[in-house]
């Protein structure tokens, strides 16, 4: 499918940022609210158990993906649009010892480079807001999954505008300038297909995490100051302004965070 140079463009900057060692820094190795916790909920809810197959969109760092390997025993793929974070997977999964049952791509969700009917799972985690064919991206999801297969999807919500603070493009790379009512996620999801099965709310997740983001930034600016980190090109001041505005909208109920699990009925015969 053809991309707009726009699109292209913000998918690219996505990938550097989220690449980052600015990220790492007030991410960590877990890119998600709730971290292994929510990931193993959604392992539960999608019933995840050995010899399963597993998608893993936007993987990251690759935690989610190994984590699942060792906790439910499935083989677990992750594609991610950024080199980098696939050559880092790889090493982190072989460290693990669980290079025989995960392995990591370099693709696009919105173009998954898989047949139809490829897993038995996917899962998507604090990424489907950022991507921007929405759409696009839902239905990739349904193609690559085998009949009564689930996707599992946890992310941003929101209710209410959201200020100017979290318009930019930090705050997009943060899943919070694009998040979406939760409704509007069930419905790409029901327009590609699938059956909603579960909505969970866990905005206590999403404020730990800010506040942990805001902890972390200060840590940082001081590393940078004593000349001990070296961030170039970083705006603490920016970020700074965003997290607390974040947290803000998080109190007041404007920001949420959803798990949302849905699936594709078996066909009536039984047949895959």
């Amino acid at each position: 499918m053809n991309q707009t140079a726009e699109t292209a463009e913000l998918k690219s900057c996505c990938a550097a940022l989220y690449q980052s060692d600015l990220a790492h820094i007030l991410l960590g190795d877990s890119f998600h609210p709730g971290g292994q916790r929510l990931t193993g909920r959604l392992g539960e809810k999608l019933g995840l158990r050995p010899g399963l197959r597993v998608l893993d969109v936007a993987s990251g760092k690759g935690e989610s993906a190994i984590y699942i390997a060792q906790r439910f025993g499935c083989h677990v793929v992750g594609v991610d649009f950024g080199a980098q974070n696939v050559q880092e997977s790889s090493v982190r999964a072989a460290a693990a010892g669980v290079a025989d049952r995960v392995s990591f791509v370099e693709g696009d969700a919105e173009g998954l480079n898989f047949p139809e009917a490829s897993f038995d799972a996917v899962i998507c985690e604090c990424a489907f807001c950022t991507f921007p064919q929405k759409q696009v991206a839902a239905d990739e999801f349904r193609r690559v999954l085998r009949r009564g297969g689930g996707i599992g999807m946890s992310d941003l919500t929101r209710s209410a505008d959201l200020p100017a603070e979290l318009e930019g493009l930090l705050a997009w790379i943060a899943c919070i300038a694009d998040a979406l009512p939760v409704e509007e996620y069930t419905n790409c999801l029901a327009e590609a297909g699938l059956e909603v099965m579960l909505v969970e709310q866990h905005d206590g997740a999403l404020a730990d995490m800010a506040r942990d983001v805001q902890t972390r930034l200060l840590g940082a600016e001081l590393m940078v100051k004593l000349k001990k980190l070296d961030l170039p090109g970083t705006d603490f001041d920016e970020a700074r302004k965003m997290a607390r505005a974040a947290l803000t909208a998080i109190q007041q109920g404007s920001l949420g965070y959803s798990l949302i699990v849905a699936r594709l009925r078996a066909l009536e015969n039984g047949c895959s």
